[in-house]
């Protein structure tokens, strides 16, 4: 028995990413966000952010979480949940590096 459906989709170079920025994904679903630590790790969340769908690709990224530009609600990039007294979850997808190339499972946007 195979393990759980996939569908990874090669979306940029790690360099087309700033260290502690993000650059956006556009699909027919929406935007998605694919951030980049200041250690080269690589996350992805849908880029809005769950409460008041301010942009998430526009936010400022600390360590593993990124705080939304319009009421600095933070989020954590791992689970997209909310930080601290906050409440929220944004959508999460996983993300990994292959030979300096950034993937993204996308098999949430197969549904």
């Amino acid at each position: 028995m195979s393990g759980p459906e996939t569908f990874w989709v090669e979306v940029c170079s790690l360099d087309d990413i700033p260290a502690r920025g993000s650059r956006i994904l556009k699909t027919e679903a929406g935007c998605i966000a694919v951030f980049r630590t200041a250690s080269d790790e690589v996350y992805a969340l849908d880029d809005r952010c769950p409460h008041m769908d301010g942009p998430l690709s526009q936010g400022i990224v600390h360590g593993h979480t990124v705080t939304c530009p319009l009421h600095s609600l933070v989020l954590d990039l791992k689970t997209g949940a909310a930080c601290g007294p906050d409440e929220g979850q944004a959508i999460t997808y996983p993300a990994k590096v292959l030979d300096g190339r950034v993937n993204l499972d996308l098999k949430k946007l197969r549904r």
